[in-house]
């Protein structure tokens, strides 16, 4: 069952009213698709509404480029003229350039390098970051990428959060979650030196991998998610990792869901001070 635009596929015979109203969503004006319509969908459905004449965009565009972590109820944005999109279509009048514009699934949307330059213009910064770490996480894109675009458009709207944003992202980021920990360590001068970073043993043995830290003085921070307490293969592998980090002297913080941004910063600035670090 895919996409499709109600009046045309009941000309064509297609599809029944009956089954237009039973086995598919109304998503846009005349734009039909499944009972629970993917991110994928509803982009795939709002450029059909366009007649195939916007370009997906932000968000949308990000999931269209495989992005993950992009919830399926999200707005989808267009690079098109229109002053009343419907409810769930956010129409943007911007300028572009057709090599800015990819394909994607059939569907006419932003290259990567254009989706990070709409992404940092149009979000607040923790949310444009976290959005471009899930892009670059991807591979196949790279800030430099988006530095002509910032040549293109010197003086396109936003463009000062664009630049605050590419100076803060990181392709290691692995969830959402990871980005708001970095950000709020680097927003208290404590800038991770690295991310996703390979601890080996004296044999050269990979023994752990984590998430952010600083390699010179030992010292990781590792975000838990859920999993890593409900599932007992996650768990006890967590305690094996953790047995052979300490035996090398690293200082590993570890940050769940319920401890607040302060509280985590705190533990890593003491662990920090603790091996001789000062701030810049």
């Amino acid at each position: 069952m895919g996409v499709l635009i109600g009046s045309a596929a009941l000309a064509a015979g297609t599809v029944t009213r009956h089954e237009l109203r039973t086995r598919y969503r109304r998503m846009f004006p005349d734009v039909y698709g499944p009972l629970n319509p993917s991110i994928r969908d509803r982009a795939c459905g709002a450029w059909l509404w366009s007649r195939r004449r916007g370009v997906v965009a932000g968000v949308a565009a990000s999931a269209l480029h495989y992005a993950k972590w992009v919830d399926d109820e999200v707005p989808v944005e267009m690079l098109w003229v229109n002053t009343h999109p419907p409810k769930g279509l956010i129409a943007r009048a911007e300028a572009w350039a057709e090599d800015e514009v990819t394909t994607v699934a059939g569907i006419r949307v932003t290259t990567r390098a254009r989706t990070i330059f709409d992404l940092g213009r149009h979000l607040e910064r923790d949310a444009a970051v976290a959005r471009i770490d899930a892009l670059l996480n991807r591979g196949q894109v790279s800030v430099d990428d988006v530095l002509p675009l910032l040549a293109r458009y010197p003086h396109a709207r936003g463009i000062a959060d664009l630049r605050t944003a590419l100076g803060l992202v990181d392709a290691g980021a692995d969830s959402p979650r990871e980005t708001r920990l970095r950000l709020a360590l680097s927003d208290a001068g404590m800038r991770p030196t690295g991310t996703q970073i390979v601890v080996r043993d004296a044999r050269g043995r990979i023994i752990a991998k984590v998430d952010m830290g600083w390699e010179d003085l030992k010292i990781a921070v590792q975000y838990d998610g859920g999993h890593h307490q409900t599932d007992r293969v996650t768990y006890v592998r967590d305690q094996k990792v953790n047995r052979d980090l300490a035996a090398l002297r690293w200082i590993v913080i570890r940050v769940i869901a319920e401890d607040s941004d302060a509280d985590a910063v705190g533990r890593t600035a003491a662990a920090l001070y603790s091996r001789g670090w000062r701030a810049a």
